[in-house]
């Protein structure tokens, strides 16, 4: 079997993954890019704000998409191009939940998804100091000339793939999976009535009556305390035994972000020293940020501690919520 799968990315109006506003497929056939596809959209009603911050990262404003159709007359076209292919992104938890959370508040079916991650095997294929796309696209040798933009994104990681693959001398996915000791993750099909709602739509529909718009980006959160790593963990957990450092504005509290680094096993701390290995990032970075300066305190210490050696990962909110998705 050829080496055979759709990449997609998705950006998003606010801080809810169910107010997708436009997409970027490539579809890859036997090692190559044959086909992409673009849609702007409207993201489903009652979650269709668009946050400054957003609009900031990608660009995209209300004007763009006020004539556009919404998500849900949309993703009939976007099932027809993914077809049965396996569905890769870099941060795939991410980009699969945009997908269930805009099926779930458009009270639309969606078939079940097997899909693969590029910053996981990413992780296992490169030594960076960010694993942000970028980054990983540069190494791979098809590097982003407007990150953001999404099918410059999906085309960039439907490229990180294709490389992983050659460096692992695999002419499939399964064969590259074998060589790699991993599998394909599930996003199980979606019933409207019958399947559970996911997390980020039942916070969704609990902020947006009080907000009246969706918002996750109100307030400089406080440090806050640092909670013990749950030892009890799993291992396998790319986050396990990591010393974190939040910086910058996150759509979380810094508690909650906190909390939710320790429960999978690792230790928060309030500011970077040399026991820190990874700084997670909010505010709207980029990781082309790592380069033009324009960075908080925190993340100017890492570089510091990068340059003489010390090996400290450095990624944006999204990529940190991917991996806590990892399961």
């Amino acid at each position: 079997m050829a080496l055979e799968f759709t990449a997609i990315d998705f950006e998003t109006a606010n801080g809810f993954r169910g107010s997708p506003c436009s997409i970027g497929l490539s579809k890859v056939r036997d090692g190559r890019i044959v086909e992409e596809a673009f849609w702007l959209m409207r993201p489903p009603e009652g979650f269709d704000h668009f946050d400054p911050r957003n609009v900031r990262i990608h660009g995209i404003r209300p004007e763009a998409v006020a004539s556009a159709p919404r998500f849900g007359e949309v993703f009939p076209e976007i099932g027809a191009f993914i077809g049965a292919d396996l569905v890769v992104a870099h941060n795939a938890a991410f980009d699969m939940g945009v997908i269930r959370s805009a099926l779930e508040v458009s009270e639309l079916p969606g078939p079940a998804y097997d899909y693969a991650c590029t910053v996981a095997l990413s992780r296992r294929n490169y030594t960076l100091e960010s694993y942000s796309l970028p980054f990983v696209a540069e190494a791979a040798g098809v590097p982003l000339v407007n990150h953001h933009d999404a099918v410059e994104d999906a085309r960039a990681c439907a490229g990180i793939m294709i490389d992983i693959a050659a460096r692992n001398r695999a002419s499939s996915l399964a064969e590259l999976f074998a060589a790699q000791l991993v599998k394909a993750s599930t996003m199980e099909a979606y019933r409207p009535g019958e399947s559970a709602l996911s997390k980020a739509t039942r916070t969704a529909r609990e902020k947006a009556p009080a907000a009246g718009a969706i918002d996750f980006w109100t307030g400089w959160p406080e440090e806050g305390a640092n909670p013990p790593a749950n030892v009890s963990a799993s291992r396998e957990h790319p986050l396990y035994g990591q010393t974190v450092v939040f910086t910058g504005k996150l759509g979380m509290s810094r508690p909650a972000a906190k909390q939710r680094a320790a429960e999978v096993g690792a230790q928060p701390a309030s500011g970077v020293t040399r026991a820190t290995t990874l700084l997670v990032v909010g505010d709207g970075f980029s990781a082309s940020d790592l380069r033009n300066g324009h960075l908080t305190g925190k993340a100017r210490r890492v570089l510091d501690l990068q340059e003489r050696g010390q090996p400290i990962e450095v990624l944006s909110e999204s990529a940190f919520l991917g991996l806590l998705a990892i399961s």
